[in-house]
């Protein structure tokens, strides 16, 4: 019989949350210890990329890439649905749902015919 286990991940779905960079994973393991839904475990040696084994748990909070030591070396995934991105007309920058600095509100009011109404006078 085998005298050791091994842990390896599921098949690939299509949601492929967590992608990790081998070439530039130091594996500190920070990632995992952060993971809020513990969708990693540590990698199988010393020094080596952590396992993503539950993928379609992540919540794609970005915990990981966030407290990873070397930019780049783990990045999320988003699903088609959050990825949402927009560009401000008067300076060119484009934002996306979930980064990690947003831009501050719109400090215009809303324009239009129901604006200013109260939602209980709204005519049906």
């Amino acid at each position: 019989m085998y005298e050791k286990a091994v842990m390896v991940p599921n098949p690939e779905t299509p949601n492929r949350a967590i992608v990790i960079d081998p070439e530039l994973c130091k594996g500190c393991g920070q990632c995992v210890e952060v993971c809020r839904s513990d969708v990693m475990v540590p990698g199988p040696g010393k020094r080596q990329p952590p396992i993503v084994l539950y993928p379609d748990e992540c919540w794609f909070c970005g915990c990981c890439v966030s407290h990873c030591p070397v930019a780049g070396a783990i990045r999320v995934e988003y699903p088609l649905h959050q990825k949402v991105g927009w560009k401000r007309k008067e300076t060119g920058e484009y934002f996306r749902v979930g980064m990690k600095d947003p831009p501050p509100a719109n400090p215009r009011p809303p324009v239009g015919e129901r604006a200013g109404r109260p939602e209980s006078r709204r005519e049906a």
